[in-house]
């Protein structure tokens, strides 16, 4: 089954201790969206200006991305620009401009309006509520959020979790959107608040999920030597994530989320591997097998049976 992804696309400005490079595809919707398209169709939703380059809408058609619902509109692309420190986990933006993206409020063709699957990727939550209020019956919905939200637009969140079946956010948003230290406490009183599954991420040391009851699952993150851009890990995980469960599931169970939280932490260790979404474009799905069997190897993670 196809997965709907909406969000940001941008061009990015990335600066590290030891590089720096201008002019990359971004933003949350194109990373999710990508990730995704290993396991499902996509349709993608979001805005660019006049300056996008047409040969990003080729390389999505290429990779069935159904790029329909993306908005080109007169003025420029959203652009961002930030720089990595020493660790590669700090990072300071340092600049941010709006642009098309300031107006941008999304509009699902009507071939959009009946998916199954949704990925509601980092934007304001008045806009993921927009979209959904468009929609006819999700069966299963995935929404990724962000410190700014939790801290500026709390009430229209609150709305939005009622509605979500899965949310997505880091472990810092965790502890401020609950107040708890405690990672398991703030995953199970997320719960409480509408969603009945949690993903909380966890950086270079993995994820945690919350599901019904008293289920928990925790993986690492896959090891790696070599880091270059950390830019959209957290969106090619939630797009991992959304993308295997509609493509591989028809009703989502606990066991399935597990193995979708494997392979969202797959394909974001290879996209911190290059900048941008270099790594993921040139990706083959051989290459997620045989690092999904190695992580598996590796945290010993086996399905049980039903």
């Amino acid at each position: 089954m196809p997965v709907l992804v909406v969000g940001s696309i941008a061009i990015d400005t990335v600066k590290t201790p030891v590089e720096e490079h201008s002019d990359l595809l971004g933003g949350s919707a194109s990373y999710a969206a990508l990730a995704a398209s290993f396991f499902s169709p996509v349709r993608l939703v979001g805005v660019v200006g006049d300056d996008f380059p047409k040969s990003e809408f080729d390389f999505w058609k290429s990779r069935k991305i159904d790029a329909h619902g993306v908005q080109r509109v007169s003025g420029k692309t959203f652009r961002w620009s930030g720089e990595y420190s020493w660790d590669l986990n700090t990072r300071q933006t340092r600049s941010i401009d709006l642009n098309v993206f300031e107006n941008f409020k999304p509009v699902l063709p009507k071939t959009y309006r009946h998916t199954d699957f949704v990925l509601l990727a980092n934007i304001a939550p008045s806009l993921q509520a927009h979209v959904l209020e468009q929609m006819e019956r999700p069966r299963f919905v995935v929404a990724d959020t962000m410190d700014l939200w939790i801290e500026t637009a709390r009430s229209d969140l609150d709305a939005l979790l009622q509605r979500v079946d899965l949310l997505i956010l880091n472990d810092s948003e965790a502890r401020e959107m609950t107040k708890e230290t405690s990672l398991i406490k703030a995953g199970r009183r997320i719960q409480k608040m509408g969603p009945t599954h949690v993903a909380i991420k966890k950086g270079e040391h993995g994820a945690l999920l919350f599901g019904e009851g008293d289920k928990f699952f925790s993986c690492g993150a896959y090891p790696l030597e070599d880091i270059h851009d950390p830019t959209g890990a957290g969106d090619t995980f939630a797009g991992g994530m959304a993308g295997y469960l509609a493509g591989t599931v028809k009703k989502v169970h606990f066991n399935d989320l597990r193995k979708a939280m494997i392979y969202g932490s797959v394909l974001a260790s290879f996209c911190v591997e290059a900048f941008s979404l270099e790594r993921l474009r040139n990706l083959s799905m051989e290459e997620v097998a045989k690092r999904y069997e190695t992580f598996k190897l590796m945290s010993q993670f086996e399905v049980p049976p039903e």
